[in-house]
């Protein structure tokens, strides 16, 4: 006998009768609001393309590593589940690596990968059964069918699910043509690209060297000295606000920022690119380009994301096996007090300057990043990311920072995924959490309704369009007062 799959419209509002009411109230009026996903890892090439998927696996399964994280936990071998490997993808038949996952779905009971998922099979393919062993053919073959219509190729799906925006991630070394192809086919969807620079700044990630191969072949200037490197940067951060983007996005195991001379970035620089380096000068280095984007960031106008904290590839033999994103990336305590004064010193002060700080610890909302939003005007906080971005999670950072950075030193929602179709479910759950939290405050008579209805509105859509420069035009050129370092331009 199957089980129905059902979702209650009341799901994730308060349990109380009173503060639930209030809570229904203020999500009507924000549940249809257009999506806006300002940072994520969606493939450009799914826009410009325009394909369609071929089965549930390949779209579903495969690229999720919270899906299989957490079926590697309990011992189910990634090779059966399809997911790439550093020699490509295996032989395994789609339909088998489904069946598998079917039979391990009650792994993610009370997970928010559960309340993504249903909400997809119900919401996005029309599913009225729960996924277990005895329902896993009908769910490959009903999804594969949809699939294969228009309807559900990715531009449809995009205006389907309302996104008004929506931010992917590419490397300053990646080629931007599949935005470019979405900017010349026509299409109204408005899906811009993100600056990561990672991939050229940490000397540590083993595709360095051909990294900055490709960052020099793309720019055309010397990126093995200090001032053409630096140059590479201003020329790639303006091709990318030319493909739309707004943001860049830095992915650093730290959050340590540093405010070198310029003679000791150049001798850092000598050591970097010579092969000279210690892991102290990789570090230091990465500190020095946060300090550097941010100046160019004042310049340009781009939106900063720092997002720390992740001790990546923990799992040593499965990296060696399986590469980087795999679900081995592990938080880890993170300090933003003494490690952001450097950068501070030089842009804390900037007005037209929007730092949005994440982490994955926890432990400093309150004591660290929700004093640092509240005074200095160019930082934000991003919303619970990646671990905690869950109910509880999204409950607890309400907690901890609203009482000292309030609501408006925040930047909204981003989902920050590479699941396409858990975008709508995603926004969904976080539209609900923050009704219930604002629902809370009125009932304890420490809001009015008219300003929790405001709030509702603000942390929707508000908040987000304004950080992320959402409806701002497209940012102008670097103007002459850009400077490399402190004393470059001297």
């Amino acid at each position: 006998m199957t089980r129905a799959l059902a979702l209650h419209p009341d799901r994730l509002l308060p349990a109380d009768p009173t503060t639930r009411g209030i809570a229904r109230a203020l999500y009507a009026e924000v549940a249809d609001l257009p999506i806006v996903s300002p940072h994520g890892h969606t493939d450009p090439r799914w826009f410009a393309d325009n394909a369609a998927w071929s089965d549930a696996t390949q779209l579903l399964l495969a690229p999720d590593h919270y899906i299989f994280r957490m079926l590697y936990s309990q011992g189910v071998d990634l090779d059966a589940l399809a997911i790439p490997h550093r020699g490509g993808t295996p032989a395994t038949d789609p339909r088998a690596a489904w069946r598998l996952f079917a039979d391990h779905y009650h792994l993610f009971r009370g997970t928010p990968s559960q309340l993504w998922l249903d909400h997809v099979f119900a919401e996005v393919f029309g599913m009225d059964v729960a996924l277990e062993s005895a329902t896993a053919d009908r769910y490959f073959d009903t999804i594969g069918e949809k699939l294969a219509s228009d309807a559900f190729r990715p531009r449809a799906l995009f205006d389907r699910f309302r996104i008004d925006f929506l931010a992917t991630t590419e490397g300053a070394q990646d080629s931007l043509d599949a935005h470019h192809r979405i900017q010349a086919s026509g299409w109204q969807g408005r899906v811009v690209t993100t600056y990561r620079p990672d991939g050229v700044i940490d000397i540590e990630h083993e595709a360095f060297v051909p990294a900055m191969r490709r960052f020099a072949e793309l720019t055309g200037e010397d990126v093995y000295s200090w001032r053409g490197y630096l140059a590479a940067h201003a020329k790639r951060r303006a091709d990318f606000r030319a493909a739309g983007a707004t943001a860049t996005d830095h992915g650093h195991l730290t959050a340590q920022t540093a405010n070198l001379s310029t003679a000791e970035c150049e001798v850092l620089f000598a050591r970097i690119v010579g092969g000279d380096w210690t892991p102290a000068d990789a570090e230091l280095f990465r500190a020095q380009m946060l300090t550097e984007m941010a100046r160019m960031s004042v310049a340009d106008g781009m939106v900063m994301q720092l997002h720390p904290g992740a001790y990546r590839n923990h799992n040593a033999a499965l990296f060696a096996s399986h590469g980087r994103d795999k679900g081995a990336d592990i938080p880890t305590r993170t300090d933003y007090v003494h490690a952001l004064r450097p950068m501070l010193d030089v842009v804390g002060n900037e007005r037209d300057l929007t730092i949005i700080l994440f982490t994955l610890d926890e432990s400093v909302y309150a004591r660290e990043l929700a004093p640092l939003a509240g005074h200095y005007p160019c930082l934000r906080l991003g919303p619970a990311w990646w671990f905690h971005d869950s109910p509880e999670g999204m409950r607890r950072f309400r907690e901890m920072t609203t009482e000292t950075a309030g609501f408006y030193n925040t930047v909204g929602f981003n989902d920050d995924t590479r699941a396409f179709l858990s975008i709508p479910a995603r926004h969904d759950v976080a539209r609900r959490v923050d009704c219930g939290f604002l629902a809370r405050l009125v009932a304890e008579h420490r809001l009015q309704d008219w300003e929790a209805a405001e709030l509702a509105q603000e942390l929707t859509s508000g908040l987000v369009r304004r950080a992320y420069r959402v409806d701002a035009p497209s940012s102008s050129p670097m103007g002459s007062d850009f400077k490399m370092c402190d004393s470059v331009a001297a």
